[in-house]
């Protein structure tokens, strides 16, 4: 542990002299940095923005680590990226991602997704090229050479057109379609109800729905009857159907058009099942 704690303190010494570097490569001195931090916190109307003499020093020599409004100051004073101060001290920003696995929420709920600039992803960079993409393949095998790819470069998957959402690990409405854990992705612009065109709930032509209500999230399919709107569970799922008011008890309708889930049981399907009912009913 005591080890841990001299790497901790050597990491903030360290981004501490970036930081000192970088203001000394911009010709700043400590009092004109103190200045241009309040000419910030003026126009946001907030002293936490001010970087004062004395902090700045403990912050560059000392391994201080500078508050949340400080870190914006220095990063707009010395032209700096925040997501690259704060990998001097320490934390990948793009890891975010993969630390969402950390915690599995029992309410279904939207993810507030960026427009994924950010950072890099490993990609397969180089296949096998006696590989036939008509069959089905184990990939992993076919790969040869992975690498790391910045995320600017997939800007052109237009992810700006789709929301995600991620099903609760108590909402058991679609299972086992949709099973607990399910990152769904959502189409804003089909929101419009249909209650045929399909002749079985295999019929990949059948619609589900992501609803926002009035006091969470849900995903399924639905009739709508009238004034009513019935959540219609998938009929292996132990959960009943939820009967709202059409449409003071809906805010907004979208529609799943992809999901991304892992097949099997897993240690979220292994929860009780009894709280999915209560967990999406409105009050």
């Amino acid at each position: 542990m005591a080890l841990h704690f001299q790497q901790l303190s050597s990491l903030r010494i360290d981004a501490g002299l970036k930081l000192k570097k970088t203001r000394e490569s911009l010709g700043l001195r400590y009092r004109q940095v103190e200045q241009a931090s309040n000419l910030i916190a003026q126009k946001h109307r907030n002293l936490d923005y001010v970087v004062g003499l004395s902090r700045l020093a403990d912050i560059e020599n000392k391994g201080v680590v500078p508050s949340l409004h400080r870190f914006y100051s220095l990063c707009a004073i010395y032209r700096l990226d925040l997501a690259d101060v704060f990998e001097w001290y320490g934390i990948q920003w793009e890891a975010i991602w993969q630390d969402f696995e950390s915690v599995a929420p029992a309410k279904t709920h939207l993810m507030n997704f960026t427009d994924g600039s950010r950072g890099s992803v490993a990609l397969p960079l180089q296949l096998d090229p006696g590989i036939d993409f008509r069959k089905t393949t184990y990939l992993s095998r076919a790969i040869q050479r992975w690498g790391r790819v910045p995320l600017s470069l997939l800007s052109n998957l237009n992810i700006h057109d789709y929301r995600y959402g991620f099903i609760g690990a108590d909402d058991y409405l679609m299972y086992p379609m949709l099973r607990p854990g399910a990152l769904v992705q959502i189409d804003e612009r089909r929101g419009r109800i249909r209650n045929s065109g399909w002749t079985h709930e295999f019929d990949g032509a059948r619609p589900i729905y992501f609803f926002e209500l009035r006091d969470g999230y849900a995903c399924a399919w639905c009739n709508l009857s009238g004034d009513h709107l019935i959540l219609q569970p998938h009929s292996g799922s132990p959960s009943q159907p939820i009967v709202l008011n059409y449409p003071t008890d809906v805010d907004v309708i979208w529609q799943v058009v992809g999901v991304a889930m892992q097949l099997g049981v897993n240690d979220l399907e292994a929860r009780p099942r009894g709280k999915a009912r209560s967990a999406l009913i409105p009050k």
